[in-house]
């Protein structure tokens, strides 16, 4: 890294006039670049790269220009947060804007503010003191955790400028960098890493940001090790020891295969440990198509990940998939759906004259959930058992049962003790008690849950809760006890949603989520929303939309209607026969 000095801020008039046309013309290029950010190169050369996640970063070579000579303090300050897009070899003409020893010191990814709109230069109330005020749309920090914000939030950064040679140089600026929103979608790319659940037999999506350069599988890998982000790290578990970190600030990739230089606690860590870790790594790694495998090492010597005496053991799941199945509604009882056609579940004695409605079923089959009394009544039935009340109360939340066979619901003021539930009936003879848990989550206070849904993954919980009119879709993770009862939903995060007033949030997979309102009457068009960030996707509106179910992947969306069941086919909606109602697939 090049630092300033007196010599590289006080020139000759010809010297600056010759720095002047060389900066003109590498904003020209900035210019170019960043408006040919729709046609990144998805193609090129396959070869060995030395450092990186492919062969070439996706990311465009943004250029700022420099200081100017005689540039006013303002401008200065402009043109540093300007250069907070250029990346390039350590931020090198971000670090020209600032005085000597804090063009050291700076720490540019220590965060990115990433603000709507335009940003403002105002006197900060004392000599060389100024502000950088603008509309903060979000934040990165060094592990690539976005925290979101809505629209109107305002922020100010405080700095100061002194003299160096002469010219107006940052003397006080805090870490990080400051970049447009449009500038931000152009950088940046989403990607997930991937964390164990507490049985370490799933691995567990985590949406981080970075910039997508040649240094990519660097970042990646020094996420992973500094763990999950703040609403998951509960909830989660990872075979990385504490301690541990990259030995060398670089993951080469040589023929495909990351090499992963870790300290020497490694070498420590058990076969099991490491063997987790290689999970957890190549998974993340999934996203760059240059990486097929990944080598554990220590002090550039790879380290065995399996041992030679014992057999291998099982891969985790990733992304766990439902059943094709649904369970649904006909003729007042609970009946499962394939293929066009509604058939008798074995086992199931009649429900009829508890008049169910809003099912769920267990991936397992050996339990299934749905409300009766309009509403009001939680019922679990077990194939050989007669169904069996809950929990009572007013507009319960529809039921979703976990891959451990919890039923879950939620009552309105879920933030109140008690409010949210999970019960255990799977196991409990018809004469005992039901065990129940009470699920703390005082960010529910006041807020009426209008669906809540356990992830496939068993680690996760989707919640819809409305409050004074705004309806909020967010995704806390689920903290168990020893005995795996769940106890406390993690402070959540919040997932940006167009629609209106929804009604119904399910998961699509391990990261997509489907969102809708619902009208017996009027059109109405879901959308998508992801975990990695972007605007939610509308797809193709419907009329009549009562309720939807979803399989593996948006392919597998399906809409009742007063018309019948239809099933989202690419971007229209086929129709699929009636024979039951409120379809569910299993979860």
């Amino acid at each position: 890294m090049t630092e300033p000095s007196s010599s590289s801020v006080s020139r000759r008039p010809a010297t600056v006039l010759m720095r002047a046309v060389r900066w003109a013309a590498l904003a020209l290029v900035a210019l170019l670049t960043v408006s040919a950010c729709a046609q990144i190169p998805t193609a090129g050369p396959v070869g060995t790269s030395n450092d990186g996640g492919s062969a070439i970063g996706n990311a465009p070579q943004y250029i700022p220009p420099g200081p100017q000579t005689g540039a006013s303090p303002q401008s200065i300050i402009e043109g540093f947060f300007n250069a907070g897009s250029g990346y390039q070899n350590d931020f090198t003409v971000a670090r020209q804007f600032l005085a000597p020893a804090n063009a050291v010191s700076w720490k540019p990814s220590q965060r990115t503010l990433v603000y709507r709109g335009s940003a403002t230069v105002v006197p900060g109330g004392r000599p060389n003191a100024y502000r950088y005020e603008l509309d903060v749309a979000y934040s990165v920090d060094q592990d690539g955790i976005m925290t979101q914000y809505p629209p109107g939030t305002k922020q100010s950064i405080d700095v100061e400028v002194a003299q160096v040679d002469g010219q107006w140089r940052l003397s006080k600026i805090p870490d990080g960098t400051v970049i447009p929103e449009e500038t931000f979608k152009v950088l940046y790319r989403a990607f997930s890493i991937y964390f164990f659940d507490p049985t370490f037999t799933v691995l567990v999506p985590d949406a981080r940001w970075f910039i997508d350069n040649s240094g990519i599988a660097k970042s990646l890998v020094s996420a992973l090790i500094a763990g999950p982000a703040p609403y998951l790290k509960p909830a989660v578990a990872s075979a990385f020891p504490p301690g541990i970190q990259l030995e060398r600030e670089s993951v080469p990739i040589v023929g495909g295969v990351a090499q992963v230089d870790l300290t020497p606690e490694l070498r420590d860590a058990s076969f099991t440990d490491r063997q987790r870790m290689h999970s957890q790594l190549v998974r993340t790694f999934a996203a760059l198509p240059s990486v097929g495998d990944v080598s554990l090492r220590t002090n550039q010597t790879e380290v065995a990940i399996q041992d030679p005496s014992a057999p291998r053991p099982p891969e985790p799941l990733v992304d766990p998939k439902v059943p094709s199945w649904q369970v649904g509604i006909a003729g007042g009882q609970l009946v499962q759906y394939g293929s066009k056609q509604a058939s008798k579940i074995d086992g199931l004695s009649s429900v009829s004259q508890l008049d169910p409605s809003d099912p769920a079923a267990a991936a397992s089959q050996h339990v299934y959930a749905f409300l009766g009394d309009d509403g009001r009544s939680l019922y679990s039935i077990v194939p050989g058992q007669p169904a069996r009340l809950l929990d009572s109360g007013q507009s319960l939340a529809p039921p979703s049962i976990a891959p451990d066979d919890w039923v879950w619901s939620a009552s309105p003021d879920s933030g109140a003790a008690g409010q949210i539930v999970a019960f255990r009936p799977v196991g409990t003879s018809p004469s005992a008690t039901v065990p129940r848990a009470s699920v703390s989550a005082p960010w529910l206070a006041g807020r009426t849950v209008k669906s809540l849904r356990v992830s496939r993954d068993g680690v996760r919980a989707l919640v819809l809760s409305e409050a004074d009119g705004q309806t909020l879709l967010q995704v806390a993770g689920i903290v168990r006890g020893a005995d795996g009862a769940p106890h406390s939903l993690t402070n959540p995060i919040t997932l940006p949603v167009t629609a209106k007033n929804p009604d119904i949030a399910l998961w699509v997979d391990e990261s997509t989520i489907v969102v809708s309102e619902t009208s017996s009457t009027a059109q109405v068009a879901p959308e998508l929303v992801s975990l990695q960030g972007g605007e939610p996707r509308q797809i193709s509106p419907l009329t009549g939309i009562q309720s939807l179910s979803a399989g593996n992947g948006d392919s597998a969306i399906y809409a009742m209607t007063p018309d019948g069941i239809f099933l989202l086919v690419r971007t229209s909606w086929t129709e699929q026969g009636k024979g039951a109602t409120q379809l569910a697939f299993p979860g």
